[in-house]
C-alpha cells in the first residue's frame, strides 16, 4: 500500500480495493500458517484485523469511495469473478453512502445532482450510453481516465468529475521530496544563497536525477541508488539492498563557486 501510494501517479481510485485485498491476503497467510479453515477463529488475526480497520477508519475519506465508484474496472464481469464475494461499488452499502455524501457536497444544486444520479445509474448498470459493447469490453483493461474519455461524453457532469477524481495522486511525497532537496541545498552552511540560485540548484539536482534514469549506468545499479523506487510505481523486483547516495554539494569546486559569489556580493555592498 505504501509503495503504490507514495508516487505521483493517479492512484486514488485503487486505494479502497487494495485495502480490502490486503486484509483478505493477510487473513489467508495467517490462516494457512496456523492451519485453520476460513470459518475458524484466529486470535492473532483478530488483533491484526482490529488494527487495520482502526487505521483505515482513521484515514479513509468519502473521496476514496467516490474514486472507487468511478473506476469502470470494478464493474466488469472479469474483475467480479476473480474472487468470491466481490460486488460492484453501487451494490456496496458503505461505498454508496460515502459516494452520495460526495455528490451532495460537489453538486449542491438539486437539479444538477439529479442529472448526476441518472448518469451514475446508467454507468453502474451499463445502460444507456454505457451499454456500448466496446465500453463493456474495455472496462477491465483500459486506464480509467482513457475509458471515460472514450465512452463518457454523453454523461458530461460525471465525466468531468471522473477526470478530476481519477487523476488524483494519494500523497504529497513528490512535493515533499522537492522541498527536502531545497532544504538540502539551502542549508545552515549555505544560508547566504539567493533564492534564485537556490532554485536553480534544486532544478539542476532534480533534473540530473531524472536524466540519470535514461543512462545505461542507471540500469547497471551504479546510480540507481538515487531512487529507492522513483516517483513511478513499478515493482519491487531487483531493488536489492537499499543504499544512501552521497549527494553532498560540499565538493571543493562547487564550494569555491558558491563562496566566491558570496564574497563578491559582500565586497560590492
Amino acid at each position: 500500500m505504501l509503495r503504490v501510494c507514495d508516487t505521483n501517479k493517479p492512484c486514488l481510485h485503487l486505494v479502497y480495493e487494495m485495502w480490502d485485498s490486503m486484509i483478505f491476503n493477510m487473513k489467508k497467510v495467517i490462516y494457512d500458517h496456523e492451519g485453520k479453515l476460513p470459518s475458524d477463529f484466529s486470535s492473532f488475526f483478530h488483533v491484526i484485523h482490529r488494527i487495520l480497520l482502526a487505521r483505515w477508519t482513521k484515514h479513509s475519506t468519502p473521496l476514496h469511495c467516490l474514486a472507487h465508484s468511478l473506476n469502470p474496472r470494478y464493474y466488469s464481469d472479469k474483475w467480479l469473478q476473480e474472487k468470491e464475494g466481490r460486488m460492484p461499488p453501487h451494490m456496496d452499502g458503505d461505498v454508496s453512502t460515502q459516494r452520495m455524501k460526495c455528490f451532495r457536497r460537489l453538486f449542491p444544486n438539486p437539479d444538477e445532482r439529479a442529472i448526476v444520479d441518472d448518469e451514475f445509474a446508467d454507468f453502474s448498470l451499463k445502460s444507456g450510453p454505457f451499454g456500448d459493447p466496446d465500453a463493456i469490453l474495455n472496462s477491465y483493461d483500459r486506464e480509467p481516465r482513457k475509458w471515460w474519455a472514450c465512452y463518457g461524453s454523453r454523461a458530461p457532469l460525471l465525466q468531468r468529475l471522473a477526470f478530476k477524481v481519477l487523476g488524483q495522486p494519494t500523497s504529497s511525497s513528490c512535493s515533499e521530496r522537492n522541498w527536502s532537496t531545497y532544504s538540502f541545498v539551502h542549508s545552515f552552511r549555505r544560508n547566504k544563497l539567493t533564492p534564485k540560485r537556490a532554485e536553480d540548484l534544486v532544478f539542476v539536482h532534480n533534473n540530473l536525477r531524472l536524466l540519470s534514469r535514461n543512462t545505461s549506468q542507471y540500469y547497471d545499479e551504479k546510480t540507481k541508488m538515487w531512487d529507492i523506487g522513483g516517483d513511478e510505481f513499478g515493482s519491487m523486483e531487483d531493488v536489492g539492498i537499499l543504499e544512501f547516495a552521497n549527494l553532498s554539494l560540499d565538493e571543493p569546486e562547487l564550494e569555491s563557486v558558491l563562496f566566491d559569489e558570496d564574497i563578491s556580493q559582500f565586497i560590492e555592498t
